[in-house]
C-alpha cells in the first residue's frame, strides 16, 4: 500500500491538533536562530558567527567589552545557501566567508539549489567590513583563508588556488594550477608563503607557494598521502601527517585493521623530512576519526601538539619537534573535541564530555590545557552544554556556543577563566519559542545482549497518563553523540525539536547512543562486526526497544522508531527485522542496500570477497523485507550528497512488491542536511504527524 502525504493535510492536522491540545507548534519550537561558524580576530575583542534564522542565514558580529550582537550581512531569503569558512582578518577590519554549497557531504563546494531557482546560485567567496558596509563577492570559489597581513584572501576554485584582494579592489586571479586537486590552504606566520595539500588520488603532496615567479616546493615527495601542513612559529619548518598511499595487494575485508599514521617535520631550506612520531600499530592507534582528526598544531618552538586515540580516548598530546615520547595532556575517560589554539599560543581550548557528575559524559563543557603541561582545567560546569570555544585576540575573553535542555544554542562570552558564559543575542529568540514547556531528558544506561553498556537520553511526558506510546530516536553519522539538551549541530537540533514535540503530544522518547558513536571511548566507537561488516550495532537498537517495552508506563504495542541517514538505515533494520516490536517508523534518507558499496576494484579479488559480499547483504535492511510488516514513512531529498536517492527508490520498489504499507515524501533539489528551512519543517512535521497518526490517534 502506497500513500503520498499531502503537505496541506499535514498542515491541517497540525493546526487542528495543536489548537485542541493547546500545545506549541513545530514552527514555534524551531523559531530560534541557530548559530555556527563562531570565530575571533587574531587581535582585539572582535568575534563573528553565522545565524540561521528560520532559513535566512546572515553573518553577525560583536565586540567587547559589551559584545552586543549586530547583523552584518543583509540576506533575506530562505534559499538554503550555507555560510561557511567564516573568519576575521588579523587586523579585525574584514569578515570573510564562503556562501553556498553543502559542506557536510561529498563535493561540498558544488552549488546547491533547494529554492528551485531557474538559474542556480554559485558558491562564492565574500568580504564585508566588520564596522558595516556592503558585502562584496570576491570570486566564485570556496574555503577562503585570509593572509596574516590582512590584505588578501586565497581560496579554492575548481580544485586550484586563487587569490583576491580582501577589499575586492582587483579581480581575483589564479596563482596555483597543478595536477590533481588542492586544499588545506595555510599561510606562513608572516604571510610570505602558502602551504597547501595537493591530492593526486593514490598519493598526496604538501606544496609550498612563494610567488608566481618561484617554482613550487614539494615537501619531501613520496608514495604516501601527506596532509595537515602546519608551520613552525618561525616559518622555517613544516609539520604534517603522513599516511600510506592507496594500492598494493588486496587485503581481507572483514577483519578490523590498524590504519597507520605518523607525524613528520620538514626543514624547508634543505627539504629534508624526518618522522618524529609513529602511532602505535594497534587498532586504537589508528588515525582518529573524531572532530578535526589529528588536530595537529605547532604552537611553540619546543612543542607540537596533536590528538590520538591510542590509549582508548581521543586525547591531546605534546611532543618535541625532534621527537621523543609524547606527553599526555588530557588524561581521563573523556573526549577532546572542537580544539583550538589560543592567540598567545600557550593554551589548547576544547569541548569535552567531562565534569563533576556522571551525566556530564552526555554533555559538553569547555576545558583548557597548556600546550606543554598536563594540567587540564574545566572552565564551565553545570547542566548546560558549551561547545566550539574561541578566545579573543587579546587573550582575555572566551566565546562559546551554549545550550540547555530548554535554551536553544546561542553564543555566549565569559572571562578566559572558570565561569559561566553570558548569553548574547537572547532578544533574537522569538517570544513564541516555548522554553517553559520543554522536557528535560535524563540519562539512562542499559546493557546490550553482548554486555556493551549503552547510553541514552529519556524524555517523559508530563500528562499524568498511566500508559504512553513511545518513540525510539536513532541518530545518524554514526560518529555522533546525542546530548542532554539542544545539540550543537543543526541536523540534530532538528531531531531534538521532533523529540520535544512528540513528548508534548504524550509520547515517551528514547534517544539512543548506539555503538559506532563517539563520547564513550574507542571500544564503542570502533566495534567489531559493525556496519557493512555485520551491523552489530543493531543489537543496541533492539535492546533499546525492549527497554522501552519493559517500562511500566509504556504501551508495548505502540513503540515507534525514526532516524535519519545512518539512523534511517537502523530504522529500516528495526522495521524489517522486528516489526512485532516496532509498530511504525519514519526512515529519513537511510542506506538500505549495502551491497552497492563494494571495495575498490583490483585485478585480484580480496581473499574474503565472497564472504564479505554475503555479510554486506545481511547487513542491509533490504535483506529483511520479507518480515517487514510495520507501516513506514520514507523521506528523501534528491540532491542528497551523503546517501544516494536511489537507496530509497530501491527500498520503495521492494516494499511495493511485498505489499508493505508505506508512505513517502520526495523533496526535489534539497540535500541531506535540509538546507532550506521550509523543507526541514516539512520533514519535521511529517515525521511527527505520521507517528502520531499510527501510534496515538
Amino acid at each position: 500500500m502506497l500513500r503520498h502525504i499531502s503537505l496541506l493535510a499535514i498542515a491541517m492536522l497540525f493546526i487542528s491538533s495543536d489548537t485542541i491540545a493547546q500545545q506549541f507548534t513545530m514552527e514555534a519550537l524551531t523559531s530560534a536562530p541557530f548559530p555556527s561558524e563562531l570565530t575571533a580576530a587574531a587581535s582585539g575583542q572582535r568575534i563573528a558567527w553565522a545565524f540561521n534564522e528560520q532559513g535566512i542565514r546572515n553573518v553577525y558580529v560583536a565586540e567587547g567589552p559589551a559584545f552586543t550582537p549586530r547583523k552584518l550581512s543583509a540576506y533575506t531569503q530562505d534559499d538554503g545557501q550555507e555560510i561557511s569558512s567564516l573568519s576575521i582578518s588579523a587586523d579585525g577590519r574584514w569578515v570573510i566567508y564562503a556562501r553556498g554549497g553543502d559542506h557536510g557531504g561529498r563535493d561540498g563546494s558544488n552549488p546547491i539549489n533547494p529554492a528551485n531557482a531557474p538559474i542556480p546560485p554559485k558558491t562564492e567567496v565574500w568580504a564585508i567590513p566588520f564596522d558595516g558596509g556592503t558585502a562584496k563577492v570576491l570570486s566564485e570559489g570556496d574555503y577562503p583563508a585570509v593572509s596574516p597581513r590582512s590584505d588578501s584572501v586565497v581560496f579554492i576554485k575548481n580544485g586550484q588556488v586563487w587569490i583576491a584582494a580582501v577589499n575586492g579592489a582587483a579581480p581575483a586571479r589564479n596563482i596555483i594550477t597543478t595536477k590533481g586537486s588542492n586544499s588545506n590552504l595555510v599561510w606562513a606566520p608572516d604571510g610570505s608563503r602558502l602551504a597547501f595539500v595537493n591530492n593526486r588520488n593514490d598519493h598526496a603532496y604538501i606544496g609550498i607557494y612563494t610567488n608566481v615567479s618561484t617554482p613550487l616546493l614539494w615537501v619531501a615527495p613520496s608514495f604516501s598521502k601527506d596532509a595537515s601542513p602546519r608551520w613552525s612559529p618561525d616559518g622555517k619548518q613544516i609539520a604534517f601527517i603522513r599516511t600510506p598511499g592507496t594500492g598494493g595487494a588486496p587485503d581481507s575485508i572483514l577483519p578490523r585493521k590498524h590504519q597507520p599514521w605518523a607525524i613528520w617535520t620538514a626543514d624547508l631550506a634543505t627539504n629534508k623530512a624526518t618522522p618524529i612520531w609513529k602511532a602505535p600499530t594497534t587498532l586504537r592507534g589508528s588515525i582518529p576519526t573524531t572532530d578535526g582528526a589529528t588536530n595537529l598544531y605547532w604552537p611553540q618552538p619546543g612543542n607540537i601538539t596533536f590528538l590520538s586515540y591510542h590509549d582508548g580516548w581521543p586525547h591531546l598530546y605534546s611532543i618535541h619537534p625532534s621527537g621523543g615520547t609524547p606527553l599526555l595532556l588530557t588524561p581521563g575517560n573523556y573526549m577532546a573535541e572542537h580544539i583550538k589554539l589560543s592567540p598567545d599560543r600557550q593554551w589548547l581550548i576544547f569541548s569535552a564530555n567531562n565534569g563533576s557528575t556522571p551525566e556530564d559524559i552526555d554533555r559538553r563543557h569547555i576545558m583548557r590545557v597548556p600546550v606543554d603541561k598536563a594540567v587540564p582545567e574545566i572552565l564551565t560546569t553545570g547542566t548546560g552544554i558549551e561547545v566550539t570555544p574561541v578566545v579573543t585576540g587579546d587573550n582575555k575573553t572566551l566565546a562559546t556556543l551554549n545550550s540547555t535542555a530548554q535554551q536553544p544554542l546561542m553564543p555566549g562570552v565569559m572571562s578566559f577563566s572558570k565561569g559561566t558564559p553570558r548569553i548574547i543575542g537572547k532578544e533574537l529568540i522569538p517570544a513564541s519559542y516555548p522554553a517553559d514547556k520543554l522536557a528535560t531528558p535524563r540519562m539512562i544506561v542499559y546493557t546490550a545482549p553482548d554486555g556493551m553498556q549503552i547510553h541514552a537520553q529519556y524524555y517523559e511526558p508530563a500528562d499524568g497518563k498511566k500508559k504512553h506510546p513511545a518513540i525510539l530516536f536513532i541518530h545518524g553519522g554514526p560518529q555522533r553523540q546525542m546530548l542532554l539538551g539542544w545539540h550543537y549541530m543543526d541536523y540534530y537540533a532538528n531531531a531534538y525539536a521532533i523529540n520535544q514535540y512528540l513528548v508534548s503530544r504524550g509520547f515517551a522518547v528514547l534517544s539512543v547512543n548506539y555503538r559506532l558513536g563517539i563520547g564513550y571511548g574507542y571500544e564503542l566507537h570502533k566495534p567489531a562486526s559493525a556496519g557493512i561488516n555485520g551491523a552489530s550495532e543493531y543489537q543496541d537498537i533492539k535492546a533499546a526497544g525492549n527497554w522501552l517495552a519493559a517500562q511500566p508506563d509504556i504501551d508495548a504495542k505502540k513503540i515507534g522508531v525514526y532516524g535519519g541517514s545512518y539512523g534511517g538505515y537502523l530504522t529500516a533494520h528495526a522495521l524489517g527485522r522486528d516489526s512485532k516490536l516496532f509498530a511504525a517508523g519514519v526512515d529519513i534518507h537511510g542506506v538500505h542496500d549495502r551491497t552497492q558499496f563494494p571495495p575498490p576494484q583490483n585485478s585480484t579479488p580480496a581473499p574474503d570477497a565472497d564472504t564479505a559480499e554475503k555479510v554486506a547483504w545481511l547487513s542491509s535492511p533490504v535483506a529483511y523485507v520479507d518480515t517487514w510488516t510495520s507501516p513506514v514513512l520514507i523521506i528523501h531529498a534528491d540532491d542528497d550528497r551523503n546517501v544516494l536517492f536511489s537507496q530509497s527508490v530501491g527500498l520503495v520498489r521492494r516494499l511495493e512488491s511485498k505489499g508493505v504499507p508505506f508512505e513517502y515524501i520526495a523533496v526535489p533539489d534539497d540535500t541531506h542536511h535540509w538546507m532550506k528551512y521550509s523543507n526541514a519543517l516539512i520533514m519535521e512535521k511529517a515525521t511527527a504527524e505520521f507517528l502520531i497518526r499510527k501510534l496515538k490517534e
